[in-house]
């Protein structure tokens, strides 16, 4: 956590342009975190969250900041460049696409943290994060996913 906290908890700068080479090495401390969970049920939400690090425009491409890290200094940047490249299909598509679903990822973490921390639990299985799992994913996630995944997911 120690980790986590020292990488992502910086203060936004006076401009609140976030700068998208540190931000994509701050995330990239994510994804271990699921790992001290020791659950395989986070599996696939570590791997979103990674391949959303990514910020891909297509399977197998390098990342957009690594295209022109000049060009893509900030997320905002990004969005900006992305939404008059791809018109009428963005947001839907690209590395806004990505960006996202990493958002709705962070979100679910920060829900996820915010219930275990308020002692949220199953009274009946305390030692169970079943309670706080389910929270994050009705609050962050939920409400973008089809059907079935929703079933995957329960």
């Amino acid at each position: 956590m120690a980790l986590l906290a020292e990488h992502l908890l910086r203060p936004l700068p006076a401009d609140k342009q976030i700068e998208t080479g540190p931000f994509l090495e701050a995330v990239s401390h994510l994804p271990p975190f699921f790992d001290c969970l020791g659950s395989p049920v986070f599996t696939p939400i570590k791997a979103d969250i990674s391949g959303n690090i990514t910020v891909c425009t297509w399977p197998g491409s390098p990342t957009v900041y690594d295209t022109n890290p000049t060009k893509f200094r900030t997320l905002q940047n990004i969005l900006e460049v992305e939404k008059e490249m791809y018109g009428a299909e963005w947001p839907k598509v690209g590395a806004t696409l990505a960006l996202m679903w990493l958002k709705r990822g962070l979100r679910f973490i920060q829900v996820f943290l915010q219930s275990i921390c308020d002692g949220e639990r199953d009274e009946n299985h305390p030692n169970l994060i079943r309670v706080n799992a389910t929270k994050a994913y009705e609050m962050a996630l939920k409400k973008y996913h089809g059907w079935i995944v929703q079933k995957i997911f329960q």
